[in-house]
């Protein structure tokens, strides 16, 4: 059935961070109504009646899509020139179907200046090649066009990342360009009412079976081919009007436009990025903030999971303190570029000192810094030390959630009550809130704690006051980290 955004929910598809699947379909629930919505590994599908403003305020995705063709794994053979007509069959239909694509395309775009200037013009030439014979003359110098169509690799998770053929000086691919300008924009300088015809470009990931008999390159030259003789549009690498998005692994085979220029995650409100704007909104979604609380991050570097917080939950009050000053410069900063200097209180402090009295907070939020800031072997000593703040400014019935490294994590599990295996674990099928069951690690184990790790140093000091209340694992690019979220249960040291 083909989507008409009119009379009934559009399908769209937006990519997310590995283990942020979950977040995504709860967030596409609660805040666009959304139904049948599936998570796959970096991708969640669903169909919403939802407009550019709706779609935009999404928080935990990192591309927004809308869904063309989502079929199961084309079969793979030795022969070549079968797999790619098999390819074609994805793009190649009716010109109707393309021109209904356009057209929902449009009505989602419908206020946005450009598109409304060339929408007519640009169907009514799509309706006329649907009827002319094709040209043959024009056919050598569309395949001349179709040789710059190919934008290879289209990374999906976290940072995606175009590489195209061609390096552009001034504006680079979509995904890295730093304009705050909509779908489409006219950087080329060239009117495309002129052409009478849609420009576009393939970008095309491909993994799996799949990936070992065709590169990206050969796949969306197919594809390309295919769209120009189907439909006469242009090939343009730079600016096009159009990107056909295709992803091809061995569970499913995707076709889709995506909706905005840039990720979702490129937050305009960030003037300096720190954490991975999705994870910080992740950690704040599952911190209950509720309206008049006070809020905490005892280590708020550049302040990204307050910005993320203050943004979505505006009714609390939020705290930060670091004991860097250049961090808290970089946090003041992203502050005021995000004009939320009357939600957040920056304060220098150390973690292991704050001079905020006990029991203050409803909710401490926090990165626990790793890797090069915190050097695991040396300076684990001090997680104790944190923790104990943490847990004395927290009020009875609040939450903390923080952000470990998984030798953190390893620790951490000694320090609370109930640790290792009785830890609610969340799952990934965008259903459970925090359900009881495993999700494997990262090395592909059960996650319940390697016990004996640290436990010299950590026997002698136990938060019983904390109570673990879900474990989630989640992508930071090239490391992995989890989520971990604590309930204060009584007053600290009962």
């Amino acid at each position: 059935g083909l989507l008409k955004m009119s009379a009934e929910p559009g399908r769209f598809f937006c990519t997310a961070g590995r283990g942020l699947e979950p977040f995504l379909a709860r967030e596409v629930r609660a805040r666009l109504g959304a139904t049948e919505v599936d998570c796959v590994s970096g991708k969640v599908f669903f169909r919403a009646a939802a407009g550019l403003g709706e779609l935009r305020k999404l928080r935990s995705g990192e591309r927004l899509f809308l869904l063309l063709k989502k079929h199961s794994a084309l079969p793979v053979s030795g022969n070549k020139g079968k797999m790619l007509h098999e390819i074609k069959s994805l793009v190649i239909e009716e010109p109707k179907y393309w021109l209904d694509i356009i057209s929902v395309w449009r009505k989602l775009h419908g206020h946005e200046g450009k598109t409304d200037d060339v929408s007519q013009e640009n169907t009514l030439a799509l309706k006329r090649k649907s009827e002319e014979e094709r040209n043959t003359a024009s056919k050598r110098q569309k395949m001349e066009q179709v040789r710059a169509i190919v934008s290879e690799e289209c990374q999906v998770e976290a940072g995606e990342r175009c590489v195209a053929p061609e390096r552009m000086s001034g504006q680079e691919c979509w995904t890295e360009s730093k304009t705050s300008s909509e779908f489409p924009s006219e950087g080329s300088g060239e009117d495309p009412t002129a052409n009478e015809k849609l420009s576009f470009r393939v970008s095309c990931r491909c993994s799996g079976a799949i990936a070992k008999v065709l590169t990206s390159q050969e796949i969306g030259r197919a594809i390309g081919i295919a769209l120009v003789k189907q439909c006469g549009w242009h090939a343009d690498l730079r600016d096009p009007d159009l990107e056909i998005f295709v992803h091809l692994n061995d569970i499913y085979s995707v076709v889709g436009i995506p909706i905005f220029r840039l990720p979702l995650a490129n937050r305009e409100y960030i003037k300096t990025a720190g954490l991975r704007s999705t994870v910080a909104w992740a950690m704040a979604s599952l911190a209950e903030i509720s309206a008049g609380a006070l809020v905490l991050d005892p280590m708020c570097g550049l302040g990204t999971i307050l910005l993320e917080a203050a943004k979505e939950w505006p009714e609390a009050c939020y705290w930060g303190a670091d004991i860097s000053d250049s961090q808290l410069e970089g946090a003041d900063g992203n502050i005021r570029t995000a004009g939320l200097m009357d939600k957040i209180e920056l304060l220098k402090a150390s973690v292991k000192a704050l001079p905020l009295p006990s029991e203050s907070f409803d909710t401490v939020i926090s990165d626990v810094p790793f890797g090069k800031k915190f050097k695991i072997t040396n300076d684990a000593h001090l997680l104790p030390d944190i923790l104990q703040e943490m847990e004395r400014v927290l009020r009875v019935g609040g939450t903390i959630v923080l952000l470990l490294s998984q030798g953190l994590r390893k620790r951490m599990d000694g320090l609370t009550k109930c640790a290792g295996s009785d830890s609610p674990e969340a799952t990934a099928d965008g259903n459970s809130k925090a359900a009881p069951a495993k999700a494997p690690s990262v090395d592909g184990n059960s996650s319940s704690l390697a016990h004996g790790v640290g436990e010299s140093f950590l026997s002698s000091r136990h938060f019983g006051s904390l109570v673990p209340d879900g474990v989630y694992a989640v992508s930071l690019g090239k490391t992995d980290a989890f989520i971990h979220k604590y309930r204060k249960v009584c007053a600290a040291g009962n």
